[in-house]
This record gives C-alpha cells, sequence and structure tokens, in this order.
C-alpha cells in the first residue's frame, strides 16, 4: 500500500499584529497623553495671548424679480459673491473716505447666505467703532448696488417690451390702412381677404394690449424689490467670550494633540518592533515566561501584590537553583535594578550554602564568551518592550551557542491587560535552548553564591577575555 502525504501551506502571517500594536501604543501613554496635553495648553495659550481682531457682523434682506419657492440658493450666493467684488468695496470705501487698499479691505469682511434672502456680513477691523462703520457701509453699498442692478434690469425688461408693442403698432397702422372703409359684408367677393385683415388687426391689438401690461409690471414691479432690500439688523460688534475661546481652542488643541501622539506611538511601535505582549516575548526568545513583576509600584494593594509575586518568584527560583547541578545566572536585558533585587533576594533565600548565582546582561555589548563563567543555566530577566526582535533573536541564538539553557523568562513591566499565552507548549527542547547538554542533579553540598551587580548602563560580567567577540546589534538569525 502506498500514502502520499501533502504539506498543508503554513498559515500567512498578518502585516501587522493589531493586539501586539494597540499594546505598545497603549505603553506610550506618556507620549500621547503629554501632546495631548501640550496641544490643550497651546490651544488655551492661542486664545489668551492672541485674542481675534475686534469684529461686527450686520443682516441684510435681499430681494429678487425672480425669486421662487424653489429656489436652492443660486441667488443668494451670487449677492455674497458680489458682495466680495471690487465694486462694493470700493463704494464702501469711498464712503467711509478711507484711502486703504481695496484688496486689503476685501481680506477683512464676508458675505454668507443664511437663507434665500437673508445675507449676512461679517467684518474685522482694529476697533470696535472702524468695524462697525465698516458693516454699515458694506450694507449701504451692497443695497445700492442691488437696487441699481434692479432697476437697469427692469427699465432694460420694459424698453424691450415697449419696442415690440411699437413694431405691433405699426403693423397694425398698415393693417388698418389695407382695410380702409370697408366692412366684411360690403364685399362678398373679397369677403376672404377681408375677414383675414380683420382677423389680424384683432391679434394685433390683443397682443399691443399684452405688452403695454407686461411693461406696465415690469416697471411696477421696480419699487417692490427696491422697498423689500433693507437692512434688517443693524450692524453691532460681535462680543468675544474669553473662556469659551479658550475650550474651544483648548479642545481642538487637545484632540490634535492626541491624534499627533497616538500616530507617531504607532508609527514608533511599528519601526522599533520591541515586542510587548508575553506571547511574542517567549516566542522570540524561545522560553516560556515563568513570572511577571511591575517594575512601578502603585498603592497599598499594589505593593502588596508585587511583594506576594516577588516571594512567590524567589521561593521557585531558589528551589530551581537547588536542583542544579552548576551555577545559575541571571540575565538582565533592559532591568539590570531588578535583577539585582531579584538576585539578592535569591542569595538571602538559598543561603551560605546554596550553588553560586551570577548576575549579568544580554544587552548590546556584552561579551557572549563571558557568560558561562556565571552559570550553565540561565533565567532572563526582559523588561517588556525594550528589546528588538531582531535583539531577542540574538540573544536565543548566542545562548543556544553557549550551550546554556533559559529555565524561563521572567517578565519585567508586562502590560497589565495582555491576556497572551506565553508558555511554549512545543516541547522541553524548544523552552530550554542548547539542550544538548547533559544536566545532572546535585547529590549534596553545593558552592558559595557569588552575585554580581550591574548598573543600568554598561553591562559588566565577572570576567572579560580580550578574544570575546562581539555580535552586532542588527544579528537576527536564529540558530
Amino acid at each position: 500500500m502506498t500514502t502520499s502525504t501533502t504539506s498543508e501551506p503554513p498559515a500567512v502571517a498578518p502585516l501587522i499584529d493589531l493586539q501586539g500594536l494597540v499594546a505598545a501604543v497603549r505603553r506610550r501613554r506618556r507620549l500621547w497623553c503629554s501632546l495631548a496635553l501640550l496641544g490643550l495648553l497651546a490651544g488655551v495659550a492661542v486664545a489668551v495671548l492672541l485674542p481675534p481682531a475686534p469684529a461686527a457682523v450686520t443682516k441684510v434682506l435681499v430681494a429678487h424679480k425672480e425669486d421662487q419657492p424653489n429656489d436652492t440658493g443660486t441667488l443668494i450666493r451670487t449677492d455674497v459673491e458680489l458682495l466680495g467684488t471690487s465694486r462694493i468695496a470700493g463704494k464702501a470705501l469711498r464712503a467711509l473716505k478711507s484711502r486703504e487698499n481695496t484688496e486689503d479691505f476685501m481680506k477683512d469682511y464676508r458675505g454668507t447666505g443664511l437663507t434665500n434672502n437673508l445675507l449676512q456680513i461679517d467684518v474685522t477691523a482694529d476697533s470696535e467703532a472702524e468695524a462697525v462703520a465698516r458693516a454699515g457701509a458694506l450694507a449701504d453699498a451692497f443695497i445700492a448696488d442691488h437696487v441699481r442692478r434692479m432697476r437697469e434690469a427692469a427699465k432694460a425688461e420694459a424698453t424691450s417690451l415697449v419696442e415690440q408693442r411699437d413694431r405691433m403698432r405699426d403693423e397694425l397702422a398698415r393693417v388698418n390702412k389695407e382695410i380702409g372703409g370697408r366692412s366684411p359684408d360690403s364685399d362678398p367677393k373679397a369677403s376672404a381677404s377681408t375677414e383675414s385683415l380683420f382677423a389680424r388687426r384683432a391679434e394685433l391689438n390683443s397682443r399691443i394690449a399684452d405688452f403695454d401690461q407686461r411693461a406696465a409690471e415690469a416697471r411696477t414691479g421696480t419699487p417692490q424689490v427696491i422697498a423689500g432690500t433693507q437692512i434688517v439688523d443693524a450692524p453691532r460688534v460681535v462680543r468675544h467670550s474669553l473662556p469659551r475661546a479658550a475650550a474651544t481652542d483648548g479642545a481642538i488643541g487637545l484632540v490634535l494633540g492626541l491624534v499627533l501622539g497616538l500616530a507617531l506611538a504607532a508609527v514608533g511601535a511599528v519601526v522599533a518592533d520591541r515586542p510587548v505582549l508575553r506571547r511574542d516575548i517567549a516566542a522570540h526568545l524561545g522560553a516560556s515566561v515563568i513570572a511577571e513583576l511591575p517594575r512601578r509600584s502603585g498603592g497599598r494593594w499594589q505593593r502588596r501584590r508585587t511583594r506576594t509575586a516577588h516571594e512567590r518568584l524567589t521561593t521557585t527560583l531558589a528551589r530551581t537553583v537547588r536542583g542544579s547541578a552548576g551555577p545559575v545566572s541571571l540575565l538582565e536585558l533592559g532591568c539590570a535594578r531588578s535583577a539585582n533585587a531579584l538576585a539578592a533576594d535569591l542569595t538571602a533565600a538559598l543561603g551560605a550554602e546554596g550553588p553560586a548565582v551570577g548576575v549579568g546582561s544580554v544587552a548590546p555589548g556584552t561579551a557572549w564568551t563571558d557568560l558561562p563563567c556565571l552559570g550553565t543555566r540561565t533565567v532572563l530577566v526582559v523588561r517588556a518592550g525594550h528589546g528588538s526582535a531582531a535583539w531577542l533573536h540574538t540573544v536565543a541564538r548566542q545562548l543556544a551557542d553557549q550551550r546554556i539553557p533559559v529555565i524561563g523568562v521572567v517578565l519585567i513591566d508586562p502590560d497589565p491587560r495582555d491576556r497572551t499565552d506565553g508558555t511554549l507548549w512545543d516541547g522541553a527542547h524548544t523552552a530550554l535552548r542548547g539542550h544538548g547538554e547533559p544536566m545532572a542533579r546535585q547529590n549534596g553540598g553545593g558552592t558559595s553564591h557569588t552575585v554580581e551587580a550591574v548598573g543600568e548602563g554598561r553591562p559588566r560580567t565577572e570576567r572579560r577575555p580580550k578574544h570575546a567577540a562581539r555580535v552586532p546589534d542588527n544579528e537576527q538569525e536564529v540558530r
């Protein structure tokens, strides 16, 4: 019987781990909170130090001859654009007897169509009195220009209608001349042509009367438009509320700062590629997370919980170290102070008869060949979000090359909302790097323990041979 096996295609990893990205952004809350606060303060400062210029407002009711109930606002938009022309601005400046440049003056006011027939004019100036005067001059100039245009349009329409009426009268005179003194029944032979002339005369009379009426309506409509266009809200000063402006500008600055901070935090998290979740740290180091310790102490309840977790971890590590055939090292990455405190508690728990415990660092610049001198097995004390994924790979590879099995990872400053699993379930050969080195249990007795402290700055170990090699920071391959 022949059996064939087909390998399933590997799962495609997501381009961006959203869970890790959210955790990384949340850990950088100091950045985006600081930028949000800075934006808030900047907005308030702008409102206080840069108050708006004095302003005035007026409203004008604009009547149009072509007003229709279903108008979509085309006429009032035309009025707004006309208000912003140099002709209106020039008339207003002449009324104010000002020598200001027309283009500069046009930048200090704007029109807004509130409804189909209501125009609002907003003006700024150096003083409140000047702003009110400018608003009034602009309203008067606009009304005068609007009335002039309406009169000219009505006059042109009436003139056109009168000209058409006069042409009809000339034609009517020709028809009357042809008819002469005849009547429709005077000449039976010419009754058809006579009836046609009389019909044409009746039609011309009707059209002449119609043109007379339309011309009269054109002239009558202009006074209604003129009377309907007027200032309905006299120019008045726009009062400025400093608390309201400060609140508005502060809110805008807060939102902009928060958005900018979140964007910078997200971009920085993607570019830096520093794992935060226990699942990712365990996967990159090839060892399970056996304990977590917060970096900072909070309230009384938090301090008690931290102390309990620290004691439990010390007891677990002491039990593991006592069963080790050789010295065990604590190697820190980004948390030297926490590693030193853990080593001191572990030393006190082991007593004088316990095996040796060495403290070292696996930060960039580590002399990897010195690490076996600190211990044949190690516990990695890693600060979440401190090392990049490439450097975690380098640490795992170098420890494997040095045949130093990793007992586990102690995660410092974990994400409190992290719900991922930091345990590797694919066997001890993955959790303990360098598993080929035989490990025998200690039958009895032990050597005196030694603890080496490392500062927050340059890491150091007990001995550094001259031939110790440095591993570049960009090492990424894991054997």
